[in-house]
């Protein structure tokens, strides 16, 4: 995205509302209901009622049929103008992310001033559908001319065709889930228990103490009466965690837990991007820089580690913008399982994994804990997957404002082995 042609892409700020568990306050929410309250707290933000503006680029992963342009109707149920286009795609959890890196490149070549990015998921709408068996009789049902031909549509018909079938999170081609894909990353990169735990608790602990100094308070719209993240768990402690079982593996090998995993989750976010003339027409501060993105896939069919993508695209992404990992002041990287992060973090120590996998003379080094994640993640604050890409710009946005000027990077891992990751500046 840098470069002597291109433009600046700047962070003006962003929203989004409450994330809770799901089956719990937003139960009788959808993905249309959320993502509008959250681009609408964006434009009651920066007083942009019946601006047009030249996208809105969304997305969810958990969706129905009906919301097939979700990103336009939901933009339509807000106060931005009629007139602006809305754009609506998925990469699973990186979705967020990749939107804002779509949108940016835009902003950047010239092709677009402005754009509102985001993303909303909730499992407690989830789309319940018919086996395929049973959809493709009533199919067969809606084409037939006659009797006969109807009935035809259901001979060999059983009961059990009419068992609903819920959606899955499980892997298409390995059949395991992404916790399931997590255990055995764990195993292979040497991560206990107690370490997974103790990041766990650190999350939940950063996020109540930035909850307690207001940080959430201009990031935060309240919705269906929530005010704030209902997973946080400001009391969460290693003795509590320890107590949990694990999940994905009950044999005594096992070591993620309901504590070190996120739980599903109902939210949504959303972000104002513009060029850095468009802010000043408008009069709006810029928060931050969005300066490097990069999109990396892993080959987890032949057991290469799910969640490892992120570990490959910072490294290229580095190369691309011609830093060390130590370059930054903030490390954002998205807590999907205290395992995955940790397994990163020492992936870049690896001597063996950077100069075998990513091609490096020598290993990538380690990172200063104390900034990592700094007000908490998603361990603490939930996970709904298409959401947490905005909701972590936003959070980077507002710390870079605070802190003056900084550098902050951004990794988030994906289902499909994918990672998603860019860099966030301030001067």
């Amino acid at each position: 995205m840098n470069g002597s042609q291109t433009r600046r892409i700047a962070v003006i700020g962003g929203s989004r509302i409450p994330f809770c568990r799901s089956n719990s306050f937003y139960a009788d929410s959808t993905n249309l209901d959320m993502l509008a309250a959250a681009i609408d707290g964006v434009v009651k933000k920066f007083k942009l009622e019946g601006v047009q503006l030249d996208e809105v680029v969304a997305g969810a992963v958990t969706t129905h049929s009906k919301d097939w342009n979700l990103a336009r109707e939901a933009l339509q149920s807000t106060g931005l103008s009629p007139l602006t286009p809305g754009i609506t795609m998925q990469q699973a959890c990186g979705t967020g992310l990749q939107a804002a890196l779509i949108s940016g490149a835009k902003i950047a070549s010239g092709q677009i001033e402005s754009a509102i990015i985001g993303g909303t998921d909730t499992t407690s709408d989830a789309p319940i559908v018919f086996s395929r068996k049973f959809s493709q009789r009533l199919i067969a049902l809606g084409r037939a001319r006659n009797f006969k031909a109807k009935a035809a549509a259901f001979k060999g018909f059983s009961f059990a065709e009419l068992a609903p079938q819920p959606p899955s999170n499980n892997e298409t081609r390995t059949g395991f889930s992404m916790g399931q894909h997590c255990e055995r990353m764990a195993r292979e990169w040497k991560i206990g228990r107690e370490d997974q735990d103790r990041l766990a608790m650190e999350s939940h602990q950063k996020a109540a103490a930035a909850y307690a100094a207001g940080f959430f308070d201009q990031l935060i719209v309240p919705f269906a009466g929530v005010t704030r993240d209902n997973n946080l768990r400001a009391d969460s402690t290693m003795e509590k965690l320890a107590q949990l079982r694990t999940v994905f593996d009950r044999s005594p090998n096992g070591t993620l837990t309901a504590g070190n995993s996120t739980p599903l989750t109902d939210g949504s976010s959303a972000v104002l991007l513009a060029s850095e003339d468009w802010a000043k027409q408008q009069d709006l501060p810029i928060q931050a820089y969005l300066t490097y993105g990069r999109t990396a896939a892993v080959d987890y069919v032949n057991d290469e580690g799910l969640l490892m993508a992120p570990a490959v695209a910072v490294s290229e992404m580095l190369t691309m913008a011609n830093l060390e990992l130590q370059d930054f002041d903030f490390y954002e990287i998205h807590e999907a399982f205290a395992a995955q992060v940790l397994c990163t973090l020492k992936a870049w120590e690896s001597e063996d994994y950077c100069r075998n996998r990513l091609g490096r003379k020598t290993a990538m080094g380690a990172i200063d804990p104390a900034k990592l994640n700094v007000n908490g993640s998603s361990l603490a604050v939930g996970h709904p997957f298409a959401a947490t890409g905005g909701r972590i710009i936003a959070t980077l946005g507002q710390i870079l404002e605070q802190a003056g000027s900084g550098r902050g990077l951004i990794s988030i891992c994906t289902a499909g082995g994918m990672g998603v990751t860019a860099i966030m500046e301030r001067s």
